[in-house]
């Protein structure tokens, strides 16, 4: 494995969280697996990771979920594709380290929210959103996220939004409507990192997406001849997930524990140069 760009050295006085982008299939599982060590060698106190892509670039297992956090990952998230394994319902029901997007329907099956805590003890509010621009009909995520913010404890400092959207309008907006009110809002879907990583005027780190774990010689993580017949003729195929070029996307963000502000923040990507996957 070869480090492609360097975490930078962490804020003094501050907690360092990574967000690891949509995990696709195998190759996505088999670097996240591999690298949470080393994230931790290098001062990183909390792991959160959206793998909504993860069984074989839709949906996520139960196996896969147990794998991520043997692997050390503190929180998961997902999207759009969260209830295309059905075995996941129990787990999004019953543990306490996932969630849905929290302006599902009430009745969908999982938590608006979840509390992880740091080696240290200091807990970390974990939420999932979804946009509603070129995407699956939802409630309002303005409304949900407020609602949201009501419930996590007073004491709970770092509140954390995953924001998973097509829109970049979309995941704009979201970041000035909690400017200030939470640590950080990064977008996932669309498997494509952008560079506008910034700590917003009031505090909060903000990004467009992290970006894809997987493979990247492909489209979006899947083989891409398959993909290109189909856009070209209509002849429908199957996507398999490809598996060349294998990297880890994510952002880190320091924040200050006490503030629950965001202090630096930056983009990582790591690539497997050991192509077994």
């Amino acid at each position: 494995m070869s480090l492609d760009y360097r975490l930078a050295e962490k804020t003094p006085g501050c907690l360092r969280v990574v967000h690891i982008g949509d995990v696709v299939g195998k190759p996505g599982m088999s670097v996240v697996c591999s690298m949470t060590n080393r994230l931790r060698e290098q001062a990183c106190d909390a792991i959160i990771v959206n793998a909504e892509n993860a069984a074989e670039g839709t949906g996520l297992t139960a196996k896969q979920y147990e794998q991520l956090c043997a692997a050390g990952v503190d929180a998961i998230t997902l999207g759009d594709h969260i209830y295309k394994k059905r075995e996941i319902q129990e787990i999004l029901s019953t543990k306490g380290n996932i969630v849905k997007p929290a302006n599902f329907p009430a009745k969908a099956p999982g938590k608006n929210f979840c509390v992880v805590h740091t080696q240290a003890g200091i807990p970390i509010a974990v939420v999932s959103l979804m946009g509603r621009v070129f995407m699956r009909p939802v409630n309002c995520p303005f409304e949900a996220i407020e609602r949201v913010l009501e419930q996590i404890p007073p004491e709970v400092r770092i509140r954390w939004v995953d924001l998973h959207a097509e829109a970049t309008s979309d995941k704009q907006a979201m970041g000035y409507f909690l400017d200030g009110r939470v640590s950080a809002v990064l977008g996932t879907h669309t498997h494509v990192t952008t560079a506008d990583e910034q700590i917003l005027e009031a505090g909060t780190a903000f990004q467009c997406d992290i970006g894809m774990t997987g493979a990247y010689k492909s489209i979006l993580g899947r083989e891409i001849q398959p993909v290109l017949k189909t856009t070209l003729t209509f002849d429908p195929n199957t996507f398999h997930v490809a598996t060349e070029d294998v990297r880890m996307a994510a952002t880190w963000v320091d924040v200050d524990p006490q503030s629950g502000l965001a202090k630096a923040i930056g983009r990582l990507q790591w690539k497997l140069t050991d192509q077994a996957t």
